[in-house]
């Protein structure tokens, strides 16, 4: 789901007549047709076609909390040729005019494996050479990382990924960074953010035949496929084989599945030359497949999307379950948690786990890299990160949701977000990279089992130093996104005025704005530290509530209790919440 523009109400006669211009125009025989037939029942009174037609140019897609993402079909309100063309063009001019003549963009274009994927990109590619850019075409279907690092490597101005990421299969996106000489500073090959997208929204018109956008029947430049070499080496190279970790890495077990998206073969590179020779794919997910035949939803936070992972981990004995999604700026992972069976790892867990381990990193090093290293998470994410940080002397920032705030967090040294978004490695992509993060904590993995100790432990050890921070999600999906604006607007009128009966400490509109840009989100706080922040989802038909409590812990012996007062308490407020929103 995205941000919308300003919705639009037709006329029946006028919707008919956008939608046969539209079909007539379409370049896509495929989806052309498709509107032709939804135009014919609406013609003939079928109301539910009639409101199809009506969802479909309700809107123009606009750039959202990860690009745009939408359904594939025809129209304005769905991705289609169409609407990439345009898109491309209004980009392409968006480029031009940053450079002012003064300098010839380059532009890299990468794809994943969904429907029509490596159409939008070579079209992007054709319609980018006709502008005068430079552009550079990934060579196949690769992971987002390796984009995020093309355009960092090869100092471009712009990165097209064209993903839907962890979306349903009939979805498919457009994600665009700057880098380069068009942006200065830490967001340099990053997201785009505010303002950025929407002078370049200003450059796409849909006004005008889409003839009038020139396609180039050569001349961009296809990459070798070294390019994604390069990122293997790169990544690699965060957490090198030595003599001394080879024994560890060897004699760790992991089991891989990348959802059937395209981070099967990168994946599996980066474990072997980093020295994890007991690497087992599953193998029924291994291949990209835009069917994503043996998931309802290829996204590893699902009910169900690991469940053939986990029951090879178990059949091998494995240490550790890693899932990429789709494109593979995500990472979930998965433990044997003794006395408790296989269970997945928080987004906040894997988080806190990366950002001790880097922390530690850091002190080992041993010329005071804490006093100039940077720590940022998003603030739905969990507090734990923060108090890790200012344990060490490490700086520590929260922003706004996505990963194109939190890498432009100036110093950044490691960022994540709960959703399963991590960047260990802010100098390789400036962006979430589920490999890269895949290889640190299964190094992590391997040096705490070499010493008698796990992951879970580690997180114990985390827990007694710091508190017990405790996290939970309520999640409300909609049909209409009318819905989200009524959940919302019911909760500004009547707040909730206590937390599992500790009574509101601070409450705050996040919408107004503050110490980060408005963004629709509201923030409650109690008296005894439950947190609580809702808002709609940035990709997703959800409103979502981010819920987290903190219980002190004196010693190991007293985490069994701790967990029980903690589970009870997130039970509470997920109550208190579910009925201030009506859910």
């Amino acid at each position: 789901m995205n941000a919308f523009a300003d919705t639009r109400t037709y006329p029946p006669s006028d919707l008919h007549a956008e939608a046969r211009r539209w079909a007539a125009e379409d370049p896509d025989a495929t989806t052309a047709a498709e509107l032709s037939r939804v135009l014919a029942a609406a013609q003939a009174g079928d109301a539910a076609a009639q409101a199809d037609l009506g969802a479909r140019f309700a809107t123009t897609l606009a750039f959202g909390t990860a690009g745009l993402r939408a359904e594939l079909g025809a129209g304005p309100n769905r991705m289609n040729r169409q609407v990439v063309r345009r898109t491309a063009a209004g980009l392409a001019a968006y480029l031009l005019e940053q450079a002012g003549g003064a300098y010839k963009p380059r532009a890299v274009i990468g794809f994943d494996a969904r429907r029509n994927s490596d159409v939008f990109a070579e079209e992007t590619a054709a319609i980018f050479t006709a502008a005068g850019i430079d552009a550079l075409l990934l060579p196949s279907a690769l992971p987002t990382p390796v984009l995020a690092y093309a355009v960092r490597a090869l100092e471009a101005e712009a990165g097209v990924m064209v993903t839907a990421s962890h979306n349903p299969p009939r979805d498919n996106g457009y994600k665009v960074y700057l880098g380069g000489r068009a942006v200065d500073g830490a967001g340099r090959g990053a997201q785009i953010v505010a303002p950025v997208d929407a002078a370049i929204a200003a450059k796409i018109s849909y006004d005008g035949p889409l003839a009038r956008i020139e396609l180039a029947r050569s001349g961009w430049t296809v990459l070798p496929e070294s390019i994604a070499d390069d990122y293997t080496g790169a990544v690699v190279a965060l957490s090198p084989a030595t003599e001394a970790s080879r024994p560890a890495r060897a004699a760790t077990s992991i089991v891989l599945t990348s959802l059937h998206g395209v981070g099967s073969a990168t994946m599996l590179g980066v474990f072997d030359r980093a020295g994890f020779s007991r690497v087992m794919p599953v193998i029924e997910q291994a291949e990209p497949d835009p069917d994503f035949p043996t998931v309802a939803f290829p996204n590893p936070e699902e009910p169900g999307a690991m469940d053939l992972a986990l029951a090879t981990a178990e059949r091998v004995g494995a240490d550790l379950v890693i899932a990429n999604d789709p494109d593979a700026d995500r990472c979930a992972a998965a433990v044997n948690d003794p006395g408790a069976g296989w269970r997945m790892l928080r987004g906040d867990e894997v988080g806190a786990l990366l950002g001790a381990h880097t922390a530690s990193r850091i002190a080992a090093s041993g010329n005071d890299g804490a006093a100039s290293a940077v720590f940022a998470n998003s603030i739905v994410s969990s507090r734990l990160l923060g108090r890790i940080a200012a344990s060490c002397g490490i700086e520590h920032h929260e922003t706004l949701t996505g990963f194109k705030w939190i890498a432009r967090v100036p110093g950044l040294t490691f960022g994540y977000e709960e959703a399963l978004g991590y960047c260990v490695a802010p100098d390789l992509a400036r962006d979430k990279d589920g490999m890269s993060a895949a290889l640190v904590l299964a190094d992590l993995a391997a040096t705490l089992k070499a010493a008698g100790s796990s992951l879970p432990e580690r997180l114990d050890e985390l827990a007694v130093e710091h508190g017990l921070f405790a996290t939970d999600q309520l999640s409300v999906r909609v049909d209409s996104l009318a819905r989200l604006g009524e959940m919302m607007a019911r909760l500004r009128a009547a707040p909730p005025s206590s937390l599992a009966g500790a009574p509101i400490a601070s409450a705050q509109d996040l919408g107004a704005g503050g110490d980060l840009p408005p963004t629709d989100a509201l923030l409650y706080v109690s008296t005894d530290d439950s947190r609580v922040i809702v808002r709609p989802s940035g990709t997703e038909p959800k409103l979502k509530a981010y819920l987290e409590v903190v219980e002190p812990v004196a010693s190991a012996a007293g985490l069994p209790a701790a967990r029980g007062r903690a589970a009870e308490r997130l039970a509470a407020v997920k109550n208190d919440i579910a009925a201030a929103l009506g859910a």
